[in-house]
């Protein structure tokens, strides 16, 4: 989850102000959204930690760990006859094969072919969806589908930190080269055959909900879901299953240090700002919202927006695009698609710099900072999600390097500070280098080559 700067400096913004009212009143996009030294957000209603963040990352890399993952997504219901045909315009997803009980990596671009943000989309009916995510992909879905008048219904449950009250759906993960153990003994065979981001559905005690298979720490297991009257209940079930095998529940800093060695890229800038076509899309869109609030900071500062925006194809999203219908940013994409200049990669930091600038009992370092990186001088990618490794103790993080750079075990450095942005210089004796070496992203081998097999 990013930087998020809801409760902050707001800049003289009105609750009504649109996206594009704040890039007016700021003097442009970077101007609105940099925002140095803002601390990363907190899970809400999760507590930081239950033993520990290096204990807790540890349960789901060696044992068996439970996450809380109820509280800091948002979801949109789409309900209607029209939900398909909507979806398909919106996004580049095969719809033809998406059967019900199963879920996608929604990916939604511009005219131009740049991410605008992925989410989990799972059907529920024939033409019932959810999309659960950060948010800009909903806002997409909904400007459209108010816009273009679909006929779907539309209900939005925001995230715990916006939302009175409890969620509609409890989430609950088990996770880790234990979970199978406690899942059997709960389940039995039930989920034997249920393959990856598909679910099924179970139930305990006469309370029945689902089980889809994924999960944010790249290991095995599931992430159950269902109505939140449950979630105690299933939750107290979970734990005492796994009692036994040692399960550990995990608090809000670590789940945030999740998607590093998984591979998952959690903030990629929406590629909203800049075009004319999405000129309607930001004077629809609330400036509080992730596209008008979400800090950039870091090392990498560019006066231009477009300098942060992602190909799809960089993050390896290709397996999720499909062409076999019309949707936004079609014909740009398959440009894309032959124009990749980055390569997702894992960068793992060096112990004695880590030392030098954090510390040899340094704690936890996580950061979503858009960072240099650099061989010699030259720029070589961006560095974009970092966080301590318990296993190694070291940094891992998730950057895009171009792509002659990208082999395992390049040698690279990354700039570590704060850049001023658009309303200063940049003191050269602020920044720090730090050596990194190339490895595959993701980096935790399971992750990489198991984690999507039945």
């Amino acid at each position: 989850m990013p930087d998020f700067d809801w409760m902050g400096d707001t800049g003289g913004l009105t609750p009504t102000d649109t996206v594009q009212d704040g890039l007016d009143k700021a003097g442009g996009p970077m101007q609105l959204l940099w925002k140095p030294n803002v601390p990363p957000i907190q899970v809400p209603r999760v507590p930081a930690e239950f033993v520990g963040w290096a204990q807790e990352q540890l349960a789901w890399e060696e044992g068996v760990a439970l996450l809380e993952v109820s509280h800091h997504m948002t979801d949109l219901f789409i309900e209607g006859p029209d939900a398909v045909r909507l979806l398909s315009a919106v996004s580049a997803n095969n719809y033809q094969k998406f059967a019900v009980g199963q879920a996608k990596q929604l990916i939604t671009v511009s005219e131009e072919g740049w991410l605008i943000q992925d989410a989990i989309l799972t059907r529920t009916a024939a033409d019932r969806f959810i999309v659960t995510g950060i948010g800009t992909a909903h806002n997409w879905i909904a400007f459209h589908a108010q816009r273009d008048t679909y006929d779907v219904d539309l209900t939005w449950d925001y995230s715990s930190d916006i939302r009175q009250g409890d969620p509609v759906l409890f989430r609950l993960q088990i996770q880790g080269p234990k979970a199978g153990p406690l899942i059997h003994k709960l389940f039995k065979d039930t989920l034997d055959d249920v393959k990856f981001f598909h679910y099924g559905t179970v139930s305990l005690d006469g309370r029945e909900f689902y089980a889809l298979r994924h999960g944010m720490t790249g290991q095995p297991g599931f992430e159950f879901f269902g109505p939140w009257e449950h979630h105690d209940f299933v939750r107290d079930a979970l734990l005492d299953a796994g009692e036994d095998l040692g399960i550990v529940q995990v608090g809000g800093r670590a789940y945030y240090t999740a998607g590093v060695d998984s591979g998952w890229l959690a903030t990629p800038v929406p590629a909203i700002y800049t075009s004319a076509g999405m000129d309607e899309f930001r004077r629809h869109t609330s400036v509080f919202s992730y596209e008008g609030m979400a800090a950039l900071r870091g090392s990498f500062y560019s006066p231009n927006i477009e300098d942060y925006y992602v190909n799809p194809y960089e993050l390896g999203y290709g397996r999720s695009i499909s062409f076999d219908h019309e949707f936004i940013g079609r014909e740009a994409l398959r440009t894309q698609k032959d124009a990749v200049r980055r390569t997702k990669v894992t960068l793992v930091w060096n112990r004695e710099d880590l030392d030098r600038v954090f510390g040899a009992d340094r704690g936890l370092v996580h950061s979503y900072t858009k960072d240099r990186v650099e061989i010699g001088s030259d720029l070589v990618g961006i560095s974009e999600y970092a966080a301590s490794s318990a296993r190694d103790g070291l940094v891992h993080s998730i950057a895009r390097v171009d792509t002659q750079h990208a082999a395992p075990g390049t040698e690279v450095t990354i700039v570590w500070g704060e850049h001023p942005g658009p309303t200063g210089v940049a003191d050269p004796g602020a920044f720090q280098r730090i050596r990194a070496v190339v490895q595959p992203a993701p980096y935790n081998e399971y992750a990489r080559t198991g984690y999507r097999d039945k």
